[in-house]
């Protein structure tokens, strides 16, 4: 899908705020609130937008730590990557799993209650998930930048 200004200039606006009604949209971009509209639709029918959701303060929401958490497996294999990958979907704290290349075969981006969740986390969860060979968890200090918006 091609963009014009426009088109990023709506979508600027709206990874900004997801709340805008279609008249403040309008007048944010200089169209009319038909005009918007149309391009809107056009927009989401495109995939470009994966989703719309609230994005929680996570510190009030009950998890002010975060860890970045390296894991390597025992092997690389298709079976034992889907398997890994099939687990950690369902583990509510890992907020995101990335497949590396590199010494580590997977990032994830998990959050935690306090140094006992973390420790029950590490201990009684990520290390019992199939074929782990190591697992090696760096924690933050504090979040200098973190966005969800695109450099359109």
């Amino acid at each position: 899908m091609t963009l014009d200004d426009t088109d990023r200039k709506i979508l600027n606006a709206l990874q900004q705020d997801g709340r805008l009604t279609n008249a403040d949209l309008a007048e944010k971009v200089n169209l009319s609130p038909s005009a918007c509209l149309r391009r809107l639709h056009l927009l989401l029918q495109g995939n470009l937008v994966a989703g719309t959701h609230l994005v929680l303060d996570q510190k009030a929401a009950g998890f002010p730590g975060t860890a970045y958490v390296f894991i390597t497996l025992e092997g690389q294999d298709r079976k034992q990557l889907d398997a890994f990958e099939a687990r950690v979907k369902l583990i509510a704290q890992v907020q995101e799993c990335y497949l590396l290349a590199g010494q580590a075969d997977y990032l994830l981006r998990v959050v935690y209650n306090g140094a006992e969740d973390l420790e029950r986390l590490h201990s009684e969860v990520l290390t019992r998930l199939p074929g782990i060979r190591r697992v090696q968890s760096t924690l933050t200090l504090r979040t200098v930048k973190r966005t969800t918006e695109l450099p359109l």
